[in-house]
This record gives structure tokens, C-alpha cells and sequence, in this order.
């Protein structure tokens, strides 16, 4: 949807840490926003990783309450971290694409000033992505909550072995996977290791989770596609040990501990907001970054 024009008043910028490039990137941005009227803030640790500590910095919850826009330059790594920070506040973020793949920072640096000025002049597409919430349950407890973007992964731990897992959809059994995990997927991660197991890719608009298996032991275990409306739990086999663990995003990861543990995932209830050029095309996006071919001259 073509994004009303609206003024951005606060502008928050959060770089990847630990990139000297970034740091450049950001000094250039914050001094350009500046010259144009907009209030800038530096989120905290990016200011500490990348010795901004000239610039005018709050912690990551400020950021969120206090900005009306964020500006994520650095990789996909860099922007997931921000929305599962971020994602609750409800405010729009917008990826400048200074990693490898750039699926969700779509922005490249040779374009930043000028995309940057089209969406603060109100040149822009706003699109939802739905996040996934994992919880890790024993009993009637829960061990931890946790967010993700992209996906949630049960996988073998340390042992080059199987495991042994049930599905859950609904409350109804639908399969006992020997496998090395499964990965649970929202759209946004379809392109991500879900796409390395053989997963489908998913169009970012649709409400779908995509479950894969990860290697599996039988051949007729193959992804499948629910809707994301389903609460999914995965049960432990009771003959496991403690080689198993959960990773969100490939960046949160938890041991899972004993046999009676279980994973609950279902959408999260509020999701995150992404903001794209004008010109944004997904699958032109798609074109690039996977070598797809193009359309005969």
C-alpha cells in the first residue's frame, strides 16, 4: 500500500555492530537528517560498538517509544534484532542494506539519500510482516518466551545424530519426524533456512507458517504449508537427552532439556511494520538475490 505523506519527526538509526563502514554510513545520515529539520537519535549500543559517542544516543526502548521511524543500516541479521526489539512499539522500519543478501534491507547504499528523501517525503510503501512466539513449556511452566521473525528451529545438539519429534497442529497429531529438527517459518523467513531445506518460498502478504524438516530420515517427510492461525506444538520423543535446542533467527537459541519439554508457536499478536521505496518489487528482489533468470529481450 502507497504510504500517505506524513512527516517523520524523530528518526532512530541502528547500525550492525562492530562495522566500521556502518559508523561512516551513520555520521553521513545523521548529518544529512539534521540539515533537513529531523530530530536524530543513535540507538545506545550501536553507539558503543561503533564509538559514535559524538552523537546524541538513548537505549532501545527510548528508541522505540520515543522515534517515528527507524532506520536499520547494516544486514538481515541487524534488522531482525531490531524488529523483535522493536516490534511492540509499533513503529515503522526501514532497511539500508550493507550485509551480504539484503532480503529485508532493501535499500542499497547507493540509493540511501535518495530513497531516505522519497519516504520522508511521504514516497513510500508500508507493508506488515507477522512475527512467530515460541514458548518453551515443561509442565504447566513456562521456561521462556521468545519472538522471531524468520523462524523458529529445533535442532540437534553437539551429537552428529536424529532426533526424535511429534507435531502438534490444533491439538490433532501429524507426524513423528526422525530428523536433524524442524524449522518453522513465518513468509519473511521462507527465504531464509527454510529455502536451504527445500522449504517453499512464501509471498510476504500471505498468513502462513511453513513447517520443514531438516534432513529427515524418511523421504515422505516433506514440508507443509498451515495457516497461521493454527497453534503448532512440538513434543519431545521421551527417549531424548539434552542434545536438543530452539534457535530464533539464528540468533536466541535454549536447551530444551528433559523429554517432557515442548515448544508452543503461534503468531504473534501485533506485527511489524516495514517500510519500502516506492519502487519496491519483491520479486525483482527475488530476481537478484537468488539468480533467477530473466525475461528474454
Amino acid at each position: 500500500m502507497q504510504g500517505s505523506r506524513r512527516v517523520f519527526s524523530t528518526i532512530g538509526l541502528i547500525g550492525k555492530f562492530g562495522a566500521p563502514d556502518v559508523a561512516g554510513e551513520i555520521r553521513a545520515l545523521t548529518e544529512s537528517l539534521t540539515r533537513q529539520g529531523q530530530r536524530v537519535l543513535i540507538d545506545a549500543a550501536t553507539a558503543q560498538s561503533l564509538s559514535l559517542h559524538e552523537l546524541d544516543s538513548v537505549a532501545r526502548d527510548v528508541l522505540g517509544q520515543d522515534c517515528d521511524l527507524i532506520v536499520v543500516v547494516g544486514g538481515d541479521g541487524t534488522l531482525l534484532a531490531a524488529a523483535r526489539s522493536l516490534y511492540r512499539f509499533e513503529v515503522p522500519i526501514l532497511g539500508i542494506n550493507l550485509g551480504r543478501l539484503g532480503f529485508l534491507v532493501d535499500v542499497s547504499p547507493e540509493r540511501m539519500h535518495e530513497c531516505l528523501g522519497g519516504v520522508l517525503a511521504g514516497h513510500y510503501t508500508r507493508e506488515q510482516r507477522f512475527l512467530l512466539r515460541a514458548r518453551i513449556m515443561q509442565g504447566d511452566q513456562c521456561l521462556r518466551d521468545e519472538v522471531a521473525l524468520n523462524d523458529v528451529v529445533i535442532h540437534k545438539w553437539r551429537m552428529a545424530r536424529m532426533i526424535e519429534i511429534e507435531t502438534h497442529i490444533n491439538g490433532q497429531y501429524v507426524n513423528t519426524h526422525r530428523a536433524d529438527g524442524l524449522i518453522v517459518s513465518t513468509p519473511t523467513g521462507s527465504t531464509a533456512y527454510a529455502l536451504s531445506g527445500g522449504g517453499p518460498l512464501l509471498t510476504p502478504n500471505l498468513n502462513a507458517f511453513a513447517l520443514v524438516p531438516i534432513c529427515p530420515h524418511t523421504l515422505s517427510d516433506r514440508p507443509i504449508v498451515i495457516s497461521a492461525d493454527s497453534h503448532i506444538e512440538v513434543r519431545l520423543a521421551q527417549s531424548q537427552t539434552n542434545d536438543i535446542r530452539i534457535t530464533l533467527d539464528g540468533q536466541i537459541d535454549h536447551d530444551l532439556g528433559d523429554g517432557g519439554d515442548r515448544v508452543e508457536i503461534y503468531r504473534a499478536q501485533t506485527p511489524l511494520t516495514l517500510l519500502h521505496p516506492a519502487d519496491h518489487d519483491y520479486f525483482k528482489i527475488l530476481r537478484a538475490k537468488l539468480h533467477w533468470g530473466s525475461r528474454p529481450a
